[in-house]
């Protein structure tokens, strides 16, 4: 690139870029440029030795299956079956597991869940310094360090959840220690909400025994009085035998007295004797309230997850990466090398 300059010697030339003289001054200040690049390649192969590793484990998770829920399906399938009988829920409701699986995918994904693994874990006690404010802010990061990925159906991806520790056993061990201590905490709260439903079950199942009771006794006095009524009247009248050929069954309660003194005596002894007389949900019910009245049998260690891929020790750290470091500042040590074989290059007029 060259401009000539008007009323000067036609043979000056002002802004020239003169490539070959750069080649050539590189070319003597190679010793700079090469010397800087392995020195600062050099350097960051160093740090990496001193500088903090981070290691990751991935794990990929999906709904329990019923044998993994032991017998906290069992109870809960009969407290659902005790709602559809009532109709109080719908026939298309979640299945348990899902259900299951939905309580464990939040307590694997909230913060006060993470933020409670790392304060019981050995590896948070061991690197606390007693200064509250620098704990905390260790704290922090360590539950940032558990980073979960919820799944998407239309694009086939599962539930994951990632750890990073310093070291790649750290890294396997805690992930399974998290993954068993969300799952816990899972297993936790689904057992106190069945405990709950148990208790609201068994006091809606004591009423409506009661209520079926109450009805039957108010239906058999209300017999027992027309047939002492009956009685009174056939008595004054002096009826000692019946006067009418309709069936007891569908005389009405003003005309029962025809039935005569000794049919009504008979038929009000043994109204007396069979007591009141109940339909077949109430003996279900009385068996429902039995069962019920036992309460329930809690599990406190089911599994509310499977894997779909277990936790393994990684193969390949996160940080630092020795290669990538090593590149990128050995070409920053060769550009400050050409800086400096350029700035020494010697000047002309």
């Amino acid at each position: 690139m060259k401009q000539n300059v008007p009323g000067n010697n036609p043979g000056m030339v002002d802004n020239e870029l003169d490539i070959r003289g750069l080649f050539r001054t590189l070319w003597q200040g190679k010793l700079w440029i090469v010397g800087l690049a392995v020195l600062f390649a050099a350097i960051a192969f160093i740090y990496t030795f001193f500088a903090r590793q981070e290691w990751s484990a991935n794990a990929i998770t999906d709904r329990p299956t019923v044998n993994m829920m032991g017998g906290y399906y069992s109870q809960q399938q009969f407290l659902r079956n005790l709602d559809a009988k009532a109709n109080m829920v719908s026939v298309d409701q979640p299945s348990v597991m899902d259900e299951a699986y939905k309580e464990f995918i939040m307590q694997l994904s909230a913060y006060d869940t993470r933020r409670d693994f790392w304060l019981q874990t050995d590896y948070y006690k061991q690197r606390q310094v007693g200064n509250s404010k620098i704990d905390a802010a260790l704290l922090d990061e360590l539950v940032d360090n558990i980073q979960f990925s919820a799944g998407d159906a239309t694009r086939n991806i599962s539930d994951s959840v990632k750890l990073i520790a310093e070291t790649a056993a750290d890294a396997n061990n805690l992930l399974r220690q998290y993954v068993a201590f969300a799952s816990q905490r899972a297993a936790s709260h689904l057992n106190e909400e069945l405990t709950g439903a148990w208790a609201a079950r068994t006091i809606q199942m004591k009423a409506q025994v009661k209520r079926q009771e109450a009805v039957a006794q108010s239906i058999f006095d209300r017999k027992v009085h027309s047939v002492e009524q009956a009685l009174k009247i056939a008595q004054q009248q002096n009826i000692a035998k019946s006067e009418t050929e309709v069936p007891a069954d569908e005389l009405p309660d003003s005309e029962m007295f025809m039935l005569g003194r000794p049919m009504l005596q008979a038929r009000l002894e043994s109204l007396q004797a069979v007591g009141p007389s109940y339909s077949i949900d109430y003996d279900q019910n009385r068996a429902m309230l039995a069962t019920l009245n036992v309460g329930p049998t809690l599990d406190a260690r089911f599994q509310t997850y499977r894997y779909l891929r277990t936790p393994e020790e990684p193969v390949k750290r996160d940080s630092p990466r020795r290669a990538f470091l090593m590149i990128m500042w050995g070409m920053v040590g060769a550009l400050i090398g050409a800086g400096v074989a350029l700035a020494r290059r010697p000047k002309y007029l």
